[in-house]
């Protein structure tokens, strides 16, 4: 079964990396959540709050859903933040790189998430 898979894989990977710097690849996104909430916030008010508080933030728009990219290099991801819109407010998934720098400890973002989301 998994040989069956390999191919799928390797396709999804080719497909999401060309999302463009400060994106992330497939290892990111197929990471568990680290946070999972639903917050009484818009996505952009999140992502406004974000930008104040946190460096290297950049941010795409897929489908109805921002995705809030965070790293100290253009090309490389070390948090994904992805906000999807839902009734009054957004659900709010972060995930973690598994090759992410210490530039951004967990602590710090959990904390600058928690006040942009409530």
């Amino acid at each position: 079964m998994k040989n069956v898979l390999l191919p799928a894989v390797v396709a999804l990977a080719a497909c999401s990396s060309a999302n463009g710097p400060g994106m992330s690849g497939p290892e990111v996104r197929a990471s568990a959540p680290l946070i999972y909430v639903q917050s009484a916030r818009q996505p952009d008010d999140i992502t406004a709050c974000l930008h104040e508080r946190v460096f290297s933030v950049h941010e795409t728009s897929v489908g109805s859903a921002t995705e809030i990219a965070i790293g100290p290099r253009s090309n490389a991801v070390d948090w994904l933040i992805t906000l999807t819109p839902s009734g009054n407010g957004s659900i709010v998934k972060v995930q973690k790189s598994a090759n992410a720098s210490d530039d951004i400890p967990e602590p710090e973002l959990r904390f600058d998430i928690a006040r942009c989301t409530t």
